[in-house]
């Protein structure tokens, strides 16, 4: 059993985490900003402050384990310049909160941070002799990219503290809870598979369970350093996902019409570059290290995600 400090604890990755690590026996401290109570004896909270830059040292002092997951959702509101500016540095501000407290006396063994598969441009910016990316190459030169990098590059430090550093570069995450799937779930409801744009883009994805499970993995395994995608084996086409998805809620109930790009550009504006990009990315380097997924194809997700 350890000791593990959370932050970005009550969102929709650290909600699924904090209960699968608390099924296996390990008590969890999660980072607030705000006073909550827990009716469990396996999850505390603690309070900071990222914007002050003050932090409970207690909890981090006690802790085996940090499990750095803050950031302001990228999808929550239009990328304005000052919503730019609260998505990075809600990530670089609190890795840094964490870098100053990691030189205070701990037992901290390892830091496992998350960043995103943003870090990467769309597939036609990839080497020709790639299939997938990798996690060797550069960072994209766009928001997200320089977003992820930064994300990155801010956390680096607690290695020069002695910390194991794992960096899990998450993809489109599956879940009934939040994330992507509702979303793609709301037209189907009314028998409209809604494809976007052309359909052809490839989606990088992953199981929740699969993300927690992987989490959970880099934590115990020493050997694991450095970068890895999160993402799982088998990408897949927006359209194969939409239509799959609306037959496995439908049956053949359903008809599929494309969200023209124009109209995706108008409601998300600059964030469409996102929704409509291609991102072939690759799991390899997790697998290699012995991970094995519980979902690894878009099928065998669906079929546990729609019941």
């Amino acid at each position: 059993m350890s000791a593990i400090l959370i932050t970005g604890g009550t969102g929709l990755l650290g909600s699924a985490l904090t209960n699968t690590l608390k099924d296996k026996g390990h008590k969890i401290t999660v980072l607030t900003r705000t006073q909550r109570t827990s009716q469990d004896n396996n999850v505390h909270y603690a309070l900071w402050n990222v914007n002050e830059q003050t932090i409970d040292e207690t909890a981090v002092a006690s802790a085996d384990y940090i499990i750095h997951l803050a950031g302001a959702n990228v999808a929550d509101k239009r990328w304005t310049s000052d919503r730019r500016k609260e998505i990075i540095e809600s990530r670089t501000q609190s890795s840094a909160l964490l870098v100053k407290a990691l030189q205070r006396p701990n037992k901290v063994k390892a830091v496992i941070s998350a960043s995103a598969i943003g870090w990467y441009g769309p597939d036609e910016n990839r080497s020709p002799k790639k299939k997938a990316f990798t996690e060797d190459m550069r960072a994209d030169k766009e928001f997200l990219g320089t977003t992820c990098r930064l994300w990155e590059e801010s956390i680096e430090p607690v290695i020069k503290a002695g910390k194991r550093l794992v960096k899990l570069r998450i993809g489109i995450v599956l879940s009934n809870d939040g994330g992507a799937l509702p979303e793609f779930k709301k037209p189907v409801k009314f028998g409209i598979a809604g494809v976007l744009g052309s359909g052809k883009q490839i989606v990088s994805w992953i199981h929740i369970e699969d993300l927690c499970k992987m989490i959970i993995y880099a934590l115990e395994n020493e050997s694991l350093q450095g970068v890895y995608n999160a993402v799982a084996p088998t990408p897949v086409r927006n359209k194969e996902l939409t239509i799959l998805l609306a037959q496995k809620m439908k049956g053949n109930f359903f008809v599929h019409m494309h969200v023209p790009a124009f109209a995706l550009k108008v409601m998300m504006g600059q964030m469409s570059v996102e929704v409509l990009k291609s991102a072939t990315v690759s799991s390899e380097k997790i697998r290699t290290a012995g991970f094995t997924f519980l979902y690894p194809s878009i099928e065998s997700a669906l079929d546990n995600l729609i019941q």
